[in-house]
């Protein structure tokens, strides 16, 4: 019977610590991209509302119609309810005339999370504040609520030492799990359980090509 040395292990520890280092951060990119792209069409979506409200005078009874067309051509996808699209108007009109660094921050944490600062955060620069953590610490989003609630923003006035350049692997892998598993995500891919990065590529670009198509007509019609 053959026995492992001492030297062996340590150094099997090593590689594996390695791999699932490698697979952590694997994990983080894939959600972060998938994130990005939902944040960044919703943006879209909400800016394409707004601008043919305004130019061709549409009512509120525009967004019920776009909701019903829109799960009716992507009945998988949840995102669409009228409840949502209304929330990704207010997120357009929330950060419209915002700096540039808001628009890059808000694309760095999950939907749920923006929906929390959007509607609990009026001031700029305390969304600013709560953004910047929850993308640079990976706050969950009861976690970033209980931030809210005790009033982290204001405590950091008061004292200007803070860890945001203190990045914990742990927390940025929560963060990817809970981005990973959220609804809007996967079901925005039309997936419905965990892939592998590349498939999440390849559903995200295909996602993207024909939503974009189907949105511009149906708001053209």
């Amino acid at each position: 019977m053959s026995t492992i040395k001492p030297s062996f292990d340590r150094a099997y520890q090593d590689f594996l610590r390695d791999i699932k280092i490698q697979v952590v951060q694997s994990r983080i990119e894939a959600a972060r991209a998938v994130n990005r792209s939902l944040i960044r069409l919703y943006w879209s979506l909400g800016q394409l509302i707004v601008e043919r409200q305004e130019a061709l005078g549409w009512g509120k009874a525009v967004v019920e119609r776009l909701s019903a067309d829109l799960k009716a051509e992507f009945p998988q996808i949840t995102g669409f309810s009228p409840r949502n699209l209304w929330l990704i108007k207010q997120f357009y009109e929330a950060y419209a005339e915002a700096p540039e660094f808001l628009k890059q921050l808000v694309a760095e944490i999950p939907w749920g999370h923006n929906i929390l600062i959007m509607q609990r955060i009026k001031d700029e620069a305390a969304r600013h504040y709560y953004l910047e953590a929850t993308a640079r610490l990976g706050w969950t989003r009861n976690v970033l609520l209980n931030q809210i609630k005790a009033g982290a923003y204001e405590v950091s006035q008061q004292d200007k030492s803070h860890n945001f350049s203190t990045t914990l692997p742990e927390y940025l892998a929560e963060q990817a799990e809970e981005t990973l598993k959220s609804q809007y995500s996967l079901e925005f891919l039309g997936l419905t359980q965990a892939v592998h990065e590349q498939e999440l590529e390849r559903n995200l670009i295909a996602r993207l090509k024909d939503f974009g198509s189907s949105v511009l007509i149906m708001l053209n019609c």
